[in-house]
């Protein structure tokens, strides 16, 4: 099923789900975990997100530096086939344009296809750490609306290369919207005419970047309808649960955390946990009580949050 008709549904209420593919070294089954206790929840989907490869320096014993390339969390178009095909949980695999060709873009896409994932969210990535070689063979997607329009080729069967009788493939796509803007636009209106872009070019619906003040988030969704955005806008969440996180959310995601949750934190470390979860609480229960039926929540590798948080609604 694809994402867009879950969010048309007219579920009195529902939830999704974003989690990282586990680091190189570590078990798939730590992530298989995590699904089996969000099954209680029926989520209505689940985002696996995606890393290209990065540069990493080791030193050498004699006392040289070595650079190495490598992804260091591979395996998203794996591990959202476990979870669509043993779950039964229809699965959002995300695509970037940076660090990855078009060309392998495109043999990911027949990968995600033939799994029978029928989701894709569009992205164009976070800034590698070196510069990737790209042959004059290979051709790249610079912005999200490339990758969006690469997408919809593959939806009338059109492929990098000419393939005569080719099927289509007809993906329904997600894209990210910012209700405090991207940290790289100059103000939040030009912010959402990028977004409007990507909706034109075929984008089906809209997950926000996580947010802590609901009036920023309810600011963005009236602003992107002024400028005749008409698809679903789903509002991102993210449950504050350990104190480091009041630095290291706004430097990883540029937004901001509002002066009375800092307050709280700052006043009663030692209640982070309760504090993030009466937090979150009321956010989710204003945004039901306006009409945002469809909740979805950046859990990472930690799901008891989200449980506490969604048993009180």
């Amino acid at each position: 099923m694809k994402v867009i008709d879950h969010l048309n549904s007219g579920k009195k209420r529902s939830y999704s789900f974003e989690i990282i593919p586990p680091s190189r070294g570590s078990s798939g089954k730590d992530i298989l975990d995590i699904v089996e206790k969000l099954l209680p929840l029926s989520p209505s989907f689940i985002d696996v997100t995606s890393h290209p490869a990065e540069a990493v320096y080791d030193e050498i014993d004699d006392g040289s530096i070595k650079r190495r390339i490598r992804r260091k969390r591979p395996g998203t178009i794996g591990i959202c086939g476990v979870i669509q095909n043993r779950f039964n949980i229809d699965t959002v695999a995300h695509v970037l344009c940076r660090g990855f060709t078009k060309e392998e873009t495109e043999d990911a896409l027949i990968e995600i296809n033939y799994l029978g994932i029928q989701n894709v969210f569009a992205l164009r990535g976070d800034e590698p750490n070196y510069k990737k070689a790209v042959s004059k063979e290979r051709s790249l997607n610079n912005f999200a609306t490339d990758l969006i329009a690469q997408i919809m080729d593959l939806r009338v069967g059109k492929y990098i290369d000419l393939i005569p009788n080719s099927q289509p493939v007809d993906f329904c796509i997600g894209v990210a919207g910012y209700p405090e803007k991207h940290f790289e636009a100059p103000n939040l209106k030009t912010d959402v005419q990028y977004l409007k872009k990507k909706v034109e070019a075929g984008a089906d619906y809209i997950v926000t970047q996580m947010f802590f003040d609901n009036d920023k988030f309810f600011q963005f969704v009236d602003l992107c309808r002024e400028e005749g955005i008409n698809v679903p806008i789903v509002p991102g969440l993210k449950i504050v649960n350990n104190y480091n996180q009041l630095t290291s959310i706004p430097r990883n995601f540029h937004v901001n955390l509002p002066e009375k949750l800092v307050d709280e934190l700052y006043n009663h470390p030692d209640d982070t946990k309760q504090i993030g979860l009466d937090w979150a609480l009321n956010q989710c229960s204003n945004l039901l009580k306006n009409g945002f039926n469809n909740l979805h929540f950046y859990i990472m590798n930690d799901a008891a949050a989200v449980i506490k948080v969604t048993g009180q609604l």
